[in-house]
């Protein structure tokens, strides 16, 4: 197993010809050598259709940072002792990755595994940079239906589920001994805990942020984009200033009026102040373990968030996992270690050197810390992976802003909506 420095190939010609070339999108109806098309599912007996000769390497991009980058080299290993297949690591941002593909990829650059979040799915689809793949149920089994769906775009498998991420309510056990079951009793902390004039706070979340809030319109019947029975995505149909959007943002809004939560809420001033003993309850997630470990010690507790309406409340979750390059010739045996670096054992290893949650059904965690935002996870939502999501941020935290300081939630989300419609129309223009 090799690491490599990132580094770029390209010069004009290339540049010109890549261009072009992406621009077009490869012909999906011909075929580029998947699995399935090779004759066999990757990790199957191929029966009558066997497997493609072994590649001498195959590449992967591995986003750089160093605990991951530990871990996929570590679980490459034994792929490596298993295969006889030689598995070269490029550490590569993977903010950065889907610019280089762009330019790289259909003129024979770029790896054969690459590493995205699901809500880059759309533009990678239609870029055309990832190998759409056929997999069977057997091999799908282990990982969540969510987390499956999040790296699918419109009917195309592009990708094998690694990570899952979502958040959850993370309390200070000497403000809050018991995780409370239902925000009504989260709000009985919030009215006795509360002195606004000493920073004071039974719970704190950012209430201008939509990735947190969507679970509070949802509750109540809001939805980003309306979906048909396949899941697929309608950009037109935007359910964020319905009846149940505005009563899910009248709940926010009262927690501003209630002084619950200050205006100018932001994660810096929730977290500084919940590190400093001065909160009962935070809404974040696992990449805030660390710090608040480090400063609340065993007074530290995560439970699921709180029910709202009787149900336990769906948030945003994020899926990051392992595409296939449309224009690798080693698809098979790409998503043959795609499949295998993602397995239960392999994704327990990467757990426990990366800390990041695996997006498997199948793997025990063994942390009270992390194992409850595993939970949450459960009646957690992908984060809709179409191109047109750009747009919502944006115009609905900008709207939140305006509705903690005491505007009318109807008219500010209906003005939200309509911005985002003019942004869709014209990013789709």
């Amino acid at each position: 197993m090799k690491r490599t420095k990132s580094f770029l190939w390209l010069t004009v010609l290339v540049l010109v010809l890549s261009a072009l070339l992406v621009a077009c999108g490869p012909d999906r109806d011909e075929g580029n050598g998947t699995a399935s098309e090779s004759g066999a599912s990757a990790g199957e007996d191929g029966g009558e259709g066997t497997a493609p000769e072994k590649p001498d390497t195959l590449t992967m991009w591995v986003n750089d940072e160093d605990a991951q980058l530990s871990a996929y080299e570590q679980i490459v290993e034994k792929y490596e002792e298993e295969t006889g297949i030689s598995v070269e690591i490029t550490p590569f941002s993977m903010l950065d990755q889907l610019d280089a593909l762009s330019l790289d990829a259909a003129a024979g650059g770029g790896p054969d595994l690459f590493f995205q979040p699901n809500d880059r799915m759309g533009d990678i689809y239609l870029q055309g940079l990832a190998a759409e793949l056929e997999l069977t149920p057997e091999q799908l089994e282990g990982y969540p239906e969510g987390a499956i769906d999040a790296l699918n775009y419109e009917g195309a498998q592009l990708g094998i589920p690694a990570v899952i991420e979502t958040y959850a309510l993370f309390y200070n056990t000497e403000l809050v001994p018991e995780a409370p079951e239902t925000f009504e009793e989260m709000e009985q902390i919030a009215a006795e805990l509360t002195n606004a004039s000493a920073d004071e706070y039974g719970f704190l979340m950012e209430a201008t942020n939509f990735y947190y809030l969507y679970p509070f319109l949802e509750a109540h019947g809001g939805y980003v984009f309306e979906q048909d029975a396949e899941g697929v995505y309608d950009s037109a149909s935007i359910g964020l200033a319905n009846e149940g959007a505005i009563e899910g943002a009248s709940l926010i809004q009262s927690w501003f009026e209630e002084g619950y939560l200050p205006v100018g809420i932001n994660g810096d001033i929730m977290s500084g102040y919940f590190r400093d003993g001065k909160v009962g309850a935070v809404i974040t997630g696992p990449w805030s373990i660390p710090e608040f470990s480090e400063a609340l010690g065993d007074n530290l507790a995560v439970a699921p968030l709180p029910k709202i309406n009787g149900k336990n409340p769906a948030s945003l979750s994020g899926v990051k996992g392992w595409l296939v390059n449309e224009y690798s010739a080693n698809q098979y045996w790409a998503t043959d270690l795609a499949l295998f670096i993602t397995n239960p054992e392999n994704s327990l290893t990467y757990f426990e050197v990366a800390g990041e949650l695996p997006a498997r059904t199948d793997v025990e965690i063994d942390d009270e810390l992390r194992q409850p935002i595993l939970e949450q996870s459960e009646y957690a939502v992908p984060m809709p992976n179409i191109p047109a999501m750009s747009s919502v941020w944006e115009p609905m935290e900008d709207a939140f802003e305006f509705i903690s300081q005491g505007e009318d939630p109807a008219e500010v989300l209906e003005e939200a909506v309509q911005q985002i419609a003019d942004k869709i129309t014209l990013q789709e223009s």
